[in-house]
């Protein structure tokens, strides 16, 4: 089976097809250029994916990767990155691979199939050059066999003709046997071209056009394997990564397998256990008798109610307050487009109509619309921004325990790495000694000193801590009923009252208010954890205001005040738009500092006067 000898007279076929042949080569190079461009963009999209879920550093997320399921999707992310790793392979090697050799390919055989073609015409234009001179030597003879006929007549002729002359005839025989030797050498000459044309024709049929065609059916023949091998290479570059692919899903599985219910259950335990026991019952109030009702010490938690306690407190606003039990914020200053008129209370003052859009910040971190902000409320919030005190009392006692117990751990730790760095430098001053001229002895003394200094600190750290542990783990199994009462408002303690007052900072508009009918009544009974309270000292007067409008005080925390009335500013707004004042004694609260016109003593630090 050869192009040669079955093709040919197909020439222009096979120059369509072979350039067909190149186009499909060219077709297919194109078609893995965007698989490459599909895996990158796979990979990236992978990996933005990986990234997109991975916690970020320093932020309560990585707190929740403590457990073993979010452990194995922090695993199955990794792996995920991995994986697109493994299609960004598959992508520059079918660039490498079959990209950039067939690329290189395909210009080689442009350049062959051009020159095999060129040598196919050239070889055409001869075969045809010499059936020209064949036909041409053909005519010659042709004509000149006619010419030596006619003259071979007109001699006839003129020898039959008696009237002709001698010289006539034999002029006329002289011409007829020139044209007949003309006719002979055309002959000749015909017969010699004609056996070299067919020489010349049965090589181009027989011998070059064969091989012609032989070196571009082999040409052909090798695009067709190329483009084969790099279909398999397509195949194989796949099947190189399906391995570690394999790795990287079986890593997700082993990651899957991984994730215990049980274990996450007991860290939610270890997490939020407080180490309370749960209240005891409630002891029966006898309200029949006429005497002033009274509130036992073991009914402070309505652990049966909705979870809210809003003691109605007295008039008395120097009172002291439950730290968890929420409380309502006095409304904004009236909106600056209001007119004494419209608004009941009197306009806003310029600087309120010109308060930034960062108000709403800076109230939300530094609202003081609470007329007491008790020690407690204020660990809590310190707690919840990370500067709790050193001690973790603001902590539950197993959440206590837990922390001291891992700082003790942390100390030791420090502790042994300056005894390492200790020991390392006391061998090496005895190196020193043992032979002076690889370093002076004298030279790590100061350092050995701080180290000691260091060591020694950090031991007086670990038996404060320890201290503090040993406290905690002697009470634990001492519980009382006012501390386990007390217990079941703890967490109130440290999220209601800080829950509370981001919701009231996330109102400055001042629309929410709890209604009266919702408050209950009771009394707080005198604990040591009210005492904390009880020794507060009043603030100091720095100034005094008197109020250009009237306003009334409706929300907790407020006073009303009377127009004209004179009044000592006690707190000056820290931006706020609130001012805390005092009547006398025991009343005192916010007003707008808008309602206000303040006189700071000159003397009091960071003295303003707001007009």
């Amino acid at each position: 089976m050869s192009w040669g000898t079955e093709l040919w007279d197909q020439f222009d076929n096979l120059e369509k097809h072979t350039q067909w042949g190149i186009d499909v080569l060219e077709k297919y190079i194109k078609f893995v250029k965007e698989r490459t461009e599909i895996e990158l963009s796979y990979a990236k999209q992978l990996r933005n994916l990986s990234k997109k879920y991975q916690p970020k550093k320093n932020s309560k997320e990585e707190e929740e990767y403590r457990y073993t399921s979010t452990r194995a999707f922090l695993a199955t992310l990794n792996e995920m990155n991995d994986y697109a790793g493994q299609h960004e392979v598959i992508s520059e090697n079918m660039t490498s691979l079959i990209i950039g050799e067939l690329t290189r390919y395909v210009q080689e055989l442009k350049q062959e199939r051009k020159s095999h073609f060129h040598d196919g015409r050239k070889a055409q234009q001869h075969i045809e050059t010499c059936w020209k001179q064949l036909e041409a030597s053909k005519r010659r003879f042709e004509r000149d066999c006619k010419e030596a006929d006619r003259a071979q007549q007109y001699f006839e002729k003129m020898d039959a003709d008696i009237n002709v002359t001698k010289a006539d005839v034999e002029k006329a025989r002289q011409q007829a046997q020139l044209r007949h030797q003309m006719a002979e050498d055309s002959k000749a000459e015909y017969s010699s071209t004609l056996q070299k044309f067919n020489s010349e024709q049965h090589d181009h049929y027989y011998t070059h056009i064969p091989n012609i065609f032989q070196k571009i059916q082999e040409m052909e023949e090798r695009r067709i394997v190329r483009i084969g091998e790099s279909m398999k290479t397509f195949a194989e570059v796949d099947r190189q990564v399906i391995p570690i692919i394999g790795k990287c899903l079986d890593e997700i599985t082993k990651a899957a397998e991984s994730v215990d219910h049980k274990n996450d259950s007991q860290m939610v335990i270890e997490a939020y256990k407080s180490g309370f026991e749960p209240p005891g019952d409630v002891d029966f109030e006898d309200f029949t008798q006429p005497m002033k009702r009274t509130v036992s010490e073991s009914s402070l938690s309505n652990s049966r109610g909705d979870g809210k306690y809003e003691p109605k407190f007295g008039s008395k606003s120097k009172g002291k307050l439950w730290p968890f039990i929420k409380k309502n914020k006095p409304p904004p200053p009236p909106p600056a487009s209001a007119s004494p008129s419209a608004v009941p209370n009197g306009p806003q003052s310029p600087k309120q109509q010109k308060e930034p859009l960062s108000h709403r910040f800076n109230e939300f971190m530094t609202s003081k619309p609470k007329i007491h902000c008790f020690r407690s409320l204020k660990r809590g919030l310190s707690l919840k921004l990370g500067a709790g005190p050193e001690d973790f009392s603001n902590l539950p006692p197993e959440q206590r325990r837990k922390k001291l117990q891992q700082k003790v751990d942390e100390l030791n730790k420090d502790i042994q790495k300056e005894m390492d760095q200790r020991d390392a430098l006391t061998k090496m001053k005895d190196v020193y000694i043992k032979n002076p001229q690889m370093g002076d002895a004298a030279s790590v003394d100061h350092r050995l000193s701080e180290l000691e200094q260091n060591i020694e600190k950090l031991r007086l750290e670990v038996q404060k801590f320890e201290g503090w542990l040993a406290e905690v783990e002697g009470r634990l199994p001492m519980r009382t009923e006012q501390a386990r009462r007390q217990s079941g408002l703890y967490e109130a303690q440290n999220t209601s009252a800080v829950n509370s007052c981001a919701q009231d900072r996330e109102s400055p508009d001042g629309s929410y208010t709890e209604e009266q009918s919702q408050e209950t009544e009771m009394k707080v009974p005198a604990t040591d954890f009210d005492d904390e309270f009880d020794d507060e000292e009043p603030l100091p007067t720095i100034g005094t205001c008197k109020a250009l409008y009237t306003f009334e005080g409706q929300n907790e925390g407020t006073i009303s005040v009377a127009e004209g009335e004179m009044l000592y500013v006690i707190e000056e707004d820290k931006g706020d738009g609130w001012t805390r004042i005092r009547r006398n004694e025991d009343e005192e609260g916010y007003v707008p500092t808008s309602y206000v016109e303040v006189y700071l003593d000159k003397n009091a630090k960071g003295a303003m006067t707001y007009i």
